[in-house]
């Protein structure tokens, strides 16, 4: 198994690039969250990678970050989600942003991914939540919140839920909170001083 590629990008045309390692060129699909990332072309780079292997072909997949590469490896053991649709839910969705649809039962907003119809989406938010319910910690959103100031809401989110409150709820309390620049711990502390209010 290939875990990750360091090199420097060669090529780039949605979904594929190639990274040239040392003289040798890998061609690997990624998401367009990864893309957003890419450096220019002939400058390093370090992709994560998964090695899907079929009968026809050996396709590697490249992510900018393990929570992406988290979230597909994930997508790719339920039934009737291949590579090809889990890249697309990564191009079409951010890791804490399907995470929050997940939680909160958000059909609707996963409907919107490209390829993703309503029974798609119901079967993803049953047969994903169980995985996320198995979090560290017991953090709803267990390893695949990504990082950075999404990720403190989202943190902030998955424990209001584990103190009991129900997703909506938790939703109302923290959508009149600017998050931008608050720790976690403090955006907790100002959606429980709302309810006191």
């Amino acid at each position: 198994m290939i875990g990750f590629l360091r090199g420097k990008l060669a090529a780039k045309q949605p979904p594929q690039l190639v990274i040239d390692v040392n003289g040798v060129g890998y061609e690997v699909e990624a998401p367009m969250s990864t893309f957003y990332d890419l450096p220019n072309i002939g400058e390093g780079l370090t992709l994560l990678t998964h090695l899907v292997v079929r009968e026809d072909a050996q396709i590697l997949y490249g992510f900018a970050t393990e929570d992406e590469r988290r979230l597909f490896r994930s997508l790719l053991r339920i039934s009737g989600i291949g590579a090809k649709m889990a890249l697309g839910i990564l191009s079409g969705i951010s890791v804490s942003g399907f995470v929050r649809c997940v939680q909160t039962e958000d059909t609707a907003s996963l409907v919107k991914v490209p390829g993703i119809g309503k029974k798609t989406a119901e079967r993803l938010i049953v047969e994903m939540r169980d995985r996320l319910d198995a979090g560290p910690a017991g953090g709803k959103a267990g390893a695949l919140v990504a990082s950075g100031p999404a990720a403190a809401s989202d943190e902030a989110f998955g424990a209001l839920v584990a103190l009991g409150y129900k997703p909506a709820e938790a939703i109302r309390l923290l959508k009149d909170i600017d998050t931008k620049d608050l720790s976690t711990e403090e955006i907790i502390r100002q959606a429980l001083q709302s309810t006191v209010k």
